[in-house]
């Protein structure tokens, strides 16, 4: 392929801080919000219009359970729980008491949020902001190249936090990635307004029936309901199957598949459902739902024997009891594996559940998982912490501690070892697991 040559430019430094994030999803944010209490001086550059990333443009409107299996003790404090307080303030969440703790969001309100929280610490924001490159000096980040609408900057930083989700920092630096195999589907996600007035009628049965009609192929889905906003209801119906979204054109097509199955689904429901009954497209992501794509090689690498038997870390940095959550990426379905050794199979929409064991029974089931600091921390780049989904873990590991609850914790725990690090001059590697346990323990959140 042909190629162009363009010249060396002068960039302009926009910023010179102690930390700079990149990456402003609710992972991001508690990062920056972490190092800034910390005393830090930190930006954050984010390539979406507002902070929240998943929760919030890509509209997933669900925080899982803060407490064990068990519901008997609680797990996630920190900026979580906070987080969950301020938004009570507006009846912007729900949680439900069954079963589990489920926080329903009204993501426009948590987006406000976290711009409250970035600015009330003084952070500096960059939104609209691609990150685009790293400027090094030996086996140190220097600088991060970016592009704001209005042209290319540089920000300078002594630390570096990669919250991008497909560690494009990390992979920048050249840091080693985990290939594992096939990567769980995404899901466009979107707002409908009215799927009550529908009545008893089965739309997922219809879209089961009907779906090859309008180009949809078998598939799964789910959908909650939105705190404050009577019959408005986030959907995540469908997949786009066989992708690796961390490649731009491949994210481009999954995008228009995503929102071509979204108007499938409501075409369906228009052609075959009741009349009369009143269905509106409220709002569609403004991008899809990445489940997974590849993960940066770090310290340690979290199985999925660590997370279902409940194995305990001496630099354990997060707390989680979200089941194994393996979205089939050959096909229609999903597969949940629970600590108590129960196991759930979901072949398709409207198929009957299989339930069975992924293992035997034991005297004393554990009832929650940890996530070791060196999960996160890279091999190599002395100031650079990794947080979020590109973190170090096998598929199975991965599959349950990727939900956003899990992943704040991280973003904590990366913004508390970057500010260590240039506390004490020395690189990330070197920061004592203690040390960064005792300052999240004094900043609210549970580790145990």
């Amino acid at each position: 392929m042909s190629s162009i040559h363009i010249p060396a430019e002068e960039v302009p430094l926009v910023a010179d801080v102690d930390i700079c994030v990149i990456g402003g999803s609710c992972t991001g944010v508690f990062a920056a919000v972490r190092a800034a209490r910390l005393g830090a001086r930190v930006a954050i550059v984010e390539r979406q219009g507002c902070f929240g990333g998943v929760a919030t443009s890509g509209l997933v409107s669900i925080w899982h359970s803060l407490h064990d299996e068990a519901q008997t003790k609680q797990i996630i404090g920190g900026l979580t729980l906070e987080t969950v307080e301020r938004l009570k303030k507006r009846d912007a969440v729900h949680i439900s008491d069954h079963r589990v703790d489920v926080h329903h969001l009204n993501t426009e309100e948590l987006k406000i949020e976290l711009d409250e929280l970035v600015t009330e610490h003084g952070i500096t924001p960059f939104l609209n902001t691609l990150f685009s490159g790293v400027h090094m000096k030996g086996d140190q980040i220097d600088a991060v190249i970016v592009q704001k609408t209005d042209g290319r900057a540089a920000i300078r930083a002594a630390q570096f936090v990669d919250a991008t989700g497909d560690g494009r920092v990390a992979r920048s630096t050249g840091l080693p990635v985990v290939e594992d195999g096939a990567f769980q589907p995404p899901s466009m996600c979107a707002k409908i307004w009215g799927m009550h007035t529908l009545g008893d009628w089965n739309w997922k049965r219809a879209v089961e029936q009907h779906g090859q009609e309008f180009g949809l192929e078998p598939d799964w889905g789910w959908s909650t309901w939105i705190p404050g906003v009577p019959g408005l209801e986030m959907h995540a119906d469908t997949h786009v199957f066989d992708v690796d979204t961390a490649q731009s054109d491949v994210l481009t097509s999954s995008e228009i598949e995503g929102r071509r199955k979204v108007r499938a689904v409501m075409d369906i429901i228009r052609k075959y459902g009741p009349a009369p009954s009143t269905i509106g497209l409220a709002d569609i992501a403004a991008t899809i739902g990445v489940r997974e794509t590849s993960r940066v090689r770090a310290q340690y690498s979290l199985t999925g024997d660590d997370v279902l038997y409940g194995k305990r870390f001496e630099d354990a940095i997060a707390n989680g009891s979200y089941r194994v959550d393996i979205h089939h990426d050959d096909g229609p379905g999903i597969t949940f594996r629970y600590l108590d050794g129960t196991e759930v199979v979901i072949p398709s929409r409207g198929a009957e559940k299989v339930i069975g064991r992924w293992r035997e029974p034991m005297e004393v089931d554990p009832t929650f998982y940890q996530i070791p600091l060196r999960s996160i921390t890279p091999r190599t780049t002395e100031n650079l912490m990794l947080s979020g989904r590109m973190l170090d873990a096998t598929k199975d590991g991965f599959s349950a501690v990727r939900v956003m609850v899990n992943m704040n914790q991280t973003g904590e725990a990366a913004g508390t070892a970057a500010f260590l690090s240039l506390d004490a001059n020395k690189p990330v590697q070197n920061v004592a697991a203690s040390d960064v346990r005792r300052r999240l323990s004094e900043g609210g959140s549970i580790v145990e």
